[in-house]
Order: C-alpha cells, then structure tokens, then sequence
C-alpha cells in the first residue's frame, strides 16, 4: 500500500508557475526564435551532454551556484525535447512526465505496494528484477553504449550486483586485481620495457582496469569521480609550474625535469 506524503511542500504552488513560465518560454523561442526553430533532436545532443559535463564540474567543485545554473540549462533541453516530440508527434511534456512517474511506481513495490525493502542492496536488486520482468532481455541493456568506458565499467558492474552476480567480500575483489596486475606485468618484456604483445597487454589492462574500478566501489569510492579529482589536481600543480616558472624567466620546454620538479613540489605545498 502506498505510504502518505508526510511532508508538506510549502512551495508547491511557486514550483508549478515556474514550470508552467519555462513550457511558455520555450514554445515561445520555437515559434519566434531563428536558432530555436532550427533546432532538431540531433543538433541538441551534442549540448545536452555538453551542458552535462559542465553540471558534473559544478558538483565536483562544490559550488551550488553554478549547480542550480547548470541545472536550469538542463531543465531547458528537456522541455525542448518535449516540444521537438509534440511536433513530431511521438510524445509530449504530459507523456514524458506520466511515463517517468508510471515507471518509477512500479519500480518502487516498497514505498507503492506491499514488498519489503529495508536497505538500498535490496532496492536495487528488486529494481533490476522488476525491469527483467517488464520486458528487458538482460539487466545490462540498459548501459548505454556511448558511456565513457570507465562509466561504462562502474554501470556494469553495478547492474551485474542488482541480481546478485558478484564478489562476496572484498579481499577476494583485491586478490583478482593482484591476479591481474600479475598477468598485466607478464605480457612485457622486462629487459626491454616494451609489451611483448601489444593486444595481449592491452587486454590484459583494461582487465586490471576493470578490476580495479570493482575494488573502487567495494570500498565505496567513485572511481570517476577520484580520477576527475586527480585531473584537477594535476592541472593545478602543473598550470602553477608554468606560471611561477615564468616569472622566474624560464620556459617550458626548456628546463630540465629536475628544474620542473621544483617546481611541482612547491605546487603540492599550495
């Protein structure tokens, strides 16, 4: 049975204008706005997942300004993908909203039925279920194929636990990426420092790669997200290389990795 809304939302009135404001905008730029009306699914695509990417920064630096900014941006591609449906006559901003609720009632037996689901493992295994259930041929058809491969990995692996296909303790998950790393070092030639087979050793990588992001996330760490945060860091520490060794007349490319050192650890210290 489904459990009572408990929580008033005391701007709830505020929330629909502003909603019923941005549908008005937007039908209002496709009808008078040049660009707007030149706008297709496709040529919107490639700035979704721009306008995406920019949403990720916000987060990952910690600033809610630029989040709810980055968010209004995405707010408006949906509703114009709504628009572009309607006139395509595929679905409307009505279908798209039912459907999303629809889906998310079905999916949720513990909070609309009468299923039992205390903690988020059983969440999730039900929820991959429910899609095997509802049509879906393998619980990782819904990894789309274009995710960045790190993502990609993290996904998989994620929707693999849902139905129970996983390591049981993660001392078990690190002696496998030992085991890889392992058979990572074999395909080189140590004398030499080059891959004795370079297909053999970049298979073997992406599988000590693979593994590792499978450790990452026994110990609840986004393996994403800590190496954007290590990008990030290493930009840092190497765009203030070039800026104090600047001022100190030397030029990139020019100095030696010892000069440069300096450097970047006078960068660590900032």
């Amino acid at each position: 049975m489904k459990k009572p809304y408990s929580t008033p939302d005391l701007q709830r009135e505020e929330k629909l204008k502003a909603f019923d404001r941005l549908l008005t905008v937007m039908n209002e730029l496709r009808e008078n706005c040049p660009w707007d009306k030149k706008q297709t699914l496709e040529t919107l695509r490639h700035l979704t997942i721009e306008e995406t990417y920019e949403l990720s920064d916000a987060i990952l630096e910690g600033n809610l300004q630029e989040v709810k900014k980055e968010l209004g941006d995405l707010m408006l591609h949906l509703t114009f993908y709504a628009r572009i449906g309607s006139e395509l006559k595929a679905f409307d901003m009505t279908d798209v909203l039912n459907g999303i609720c629809d889906k998310l009632i079905e999916r949720h037996p513990h909070v609309y039925g009468d299923v039992s689901a205390e903690d988020e493992k059983t969440v999730k295994e039900n929820w991959e279920k429910i899609k095997l259930r509802t049509g879906n041929k393998s619980v990782l058809e819904g990894v789309p194929k274009s995710l960045p491969a790190l993502v990609k990995a993290i996904r998989i692996q994620d929707k693999a636990r849902g139905v129970g296909f996983d390591w049981e303790r993660k001392e078990q998950v690190w002696e496998k990426v030992e085991e890889e790393m392992g058979e990572f070092k074999n395909e080189f030639n140590v004398a030499a420092g080059e891959p004795i087979d370079h297909g053999k050793a970049m298979a073997e990588f992406g599988d000590l790669l693979f593994s590792l992001v499978n450790y990452a996330r026994f110990i609840n760490i986004d393996p994403e997200e800590a190496l954007e945060r290590t990008n990030k860091k290493f930009i840092k520490r190497f765009q203030f290389l070039e800026t104090e060794s600047a001022k100190d007349g030397k030029k990139m490319g020019e100095m030696t990795l010892a000069e440069m050192d300096v450097y970047w650890n006078r960068a660590k210290k900032v």
